[in-house]
This record gives structure tokens, C-alpha cells and sequence, in this order.
């Protein structure tokens, strides 16, 4: 008799009414917080919308997760939003300030706030090694942004089982980081 019933639901952050109604129709309790742009030349040119997806849109699921009283809000984050030097690492560690704001709130309703830092997922939707790939197989060349970048690589399982185990240790207002090892340079890769 313990059957759960999976709704999927296509929405846009931005959209609050309509992000509101999910929330109020199924009162989430634990919430993963992972949309975002993540295109890094894209949101450079176009700064707008990233600023509105990535920092408005966290900012509208904080709001809700303490309303609808969620018990903890985890913020998928990247190893970006560190040091930031381009707009999608800044609006990340912009939404990392709000996320570690709300949980030392006093009206944040006893949710518990956490940040995840990942660094490159590979295989995963928006990895570059399929990119990469694809334009060996082409005969190049390569695009690289800078010959100097260098990045954090984890795998999938990686990457889920540092999700699980967060949801589990938090307590509210950590960053938690898988021990990646060494930053690999991406022209090395």
C-alpha cells in the first residue's frame, strides 16, 4: 500500500504564480534545487537573462520552500560561483549568498538551507566531452574560451551520492564539496 505517485511538471522558475500552485498542490519536503544556466558564452551575452533565471529564480523556490513550510532546500551549485569570472559563476554565488541568508533567517520556518558545489558532471547533459568529442570526430578544431582554464571532473554516481549523503549531514548553512583532487586543465582533457 505504499504506492508514490511521480508528477512530473514543466515550469519556468521565473514564473512564481505558476511554481506557487505546484508547491501548494504537493508540498514538496525536500527540495532540490537545480535550475539554472549554466551555458557559460551564452550568459555572457546575455547578462539579463541570466541574472533573472539564476539568482531571481532561486530566490522565488527560497520563497516558496518557506512558505510551504519544506523541511531542507539544497541549492545545486558549481565549483564556479568560488573565484567567479563570468556572469554564470557570479549569479551562482549570488544565489549561494541568498540560500546561506535564508537559513540564518529567523523567519525562515525551521527549513534547513545547504549548497552543494559540484564540479563538472561528465557524461551529463551540458558536459563539454561530448562537444569535445564531436569536434575531434569533425577533424577540429577544438573550441577553448582559454588554454589556462582548468576544471573539476566527478561522475554521475559521484555526483548523486554527494546529493544523498548532503540531504542526511546538513544541518543547515553548509557548503558541502566531493574531494575532486587536482583541477585538470581543460586543453589537457
Amino acid at each position: 500500500n505504499n504506492i508514490t505517485i511521480h508528477k512530473s511538471y514543466l515550469s519556468d522558475v521565473c514564473d512564481l504564480d505558476n511554481v506557487d500552485e505546484i508547491f501548494k498542490n504537493n508540498l514538496p519536503d525536500i527540495i532540490f534545487h537545480a535550475a539554472a544556466y549554466k551555458h557559460v558564452p551564452l550568459l555572457e551575452t546575455n547578462i539579463i537573462h541570466a541574472i533573472k533565471n539564476n539568482v531571481f529564480g532561486t530566490l522565488n523556490i527560497i520563497k516558496l520552500s518557506k512558505k510551504y513550510n519544506s523541511s531542507q532546500f539544497i541549492l545545486i551549485s558549481t565549483d564556479k560561483a568560488v573565484r567567479p569570472k563570468n556572469i554564470m559563476g557570479a549569479t551562482k554565488r549570488i544565489s549561494e549568498i541568498c540560500t546561506l541568508l535564508n537559513n540564518s533567517s529567523a523567519s525562515n520556518n525551521g527549513t534547513i538551507y545547504t549548497i552543494i558545489r559540484f564540479g563538472n558532471v561528465l557524461g551529463s547533459n551540458g558536459s563539454v566531452l561530448p562537444l569535445f568529442n564531436y569536434q575531434i570526430s569533425n577533424g577540429g578544431p577544438i573550441t577553448l574560451t582559454d588554454k589556462e582554464i582548468t576544471r573539476y571532473f566527478m561522475t554521475i554516481p559521484e555526483a548523486v551520492g554527494l546529493v544523498l549523503q548532503s540531504t542526511s549531514l546538513s544541518q543547515g548553512g553548509e557548503v558541502f564539496v566531493l574531494n575532486m583532487g587536482k583541477p585538470l586543465k581543460i586543453i589537457d582533457l
